[in-house]
């Protein structure tokens, strides 16, 4: 067991949390404000991470997959977390192929927001020469910028995919028809080369150009 990448592994899955749990309350947030209570009274307007968070998605199976990774087991990229799917009822929405697209962007936009904000403290924190403030701050920013990127992917159920469908007005019926094999399909995705590229570079690229606007070199 490779005790520095369980504990690099343990200290990326803390600095998530929080994370998501800002990604999925600006969905329920956007959802309320656009006139969908559902997940409002599911307490989902919150930034308790307990009412975000699943048993499987965000506890075990992240945890395993770092245990995995530790163990060097190749087994870990085949394991993807998740949180609590954010409730949307379609049909409550004032507008609702727009307002959808709405709540789909809430997610990452408040992740690139938070990458932002995160670059600030790091920055302040080298400038006052607490090394381990800026560590943690810029690692958060670079796990929320991922987090983001790889929501974009146009893959059902992910947020990309509602963006997607409302461009080219697909069908409600035949979304939600892929859906039931959108898990396998981010999977897959994953696993090619093609699309972790295109993650890591956005996610790499855009960490980059805030650093550089803030002053890092």
């Amino acid at each position: 067991m490779d005790q520095n990448v369980l504990l690099e592994g343990l200290i990326s899955y803390i600095c998530f949390i929080p994370l998501l749990t800002f990604h999925e309350f600006a969905h329920a947030w956007t959802a309320w404000k656009c006139g969908d209570d559902t997940a409002y009274d599911q307490g989902r307007v919150t930034l308790n991470p307990v009412m975000h968070m699943e048993v499987l998605g965000t506890v075990v199976l992240p945890l395993l997959a770092i245990f995995l990774s530790g163990a060097g087991s190749g087994a870990a990229s085949f394991i993807i977390g998740w949180g609590r799917p954010v409730p949307v009822n379609i049909s409550r929405l004032r507008h609702p192929r727009r307002d959808d697209t709405l709540v789909a962007i809430a997610g990452p936009a408040i992740n690139i927001l938070l990458a932002v904000v995160l670059l600030i403290i790091a920055r302040i924190a080298l400038s006052a020469g607490l090394i381990p403030v800026m560590e943690i701050a810029g690692r958060m920013a670079h796990i929320s910028l991922l987090l983001c990127f790889f929501n974009m992917l146009p893959i059902p159920p992910l947020d990309g995919s509602h963006v997607l469908k409302n461009m080219i007005n697909m069908s409600y019926e035949t979304y939600y028809r892929l859906c039931q094999y959108g898990f396998i399909m981010v999977i897959i995705a994953i696993q090619l080369k093609p699309v972790r590229a295109v993650v890591w570079g956005a996610t790499d690229g855009t960490f980059e150009l805030i650093a550089r606007l803030l002053g890092f070199k």
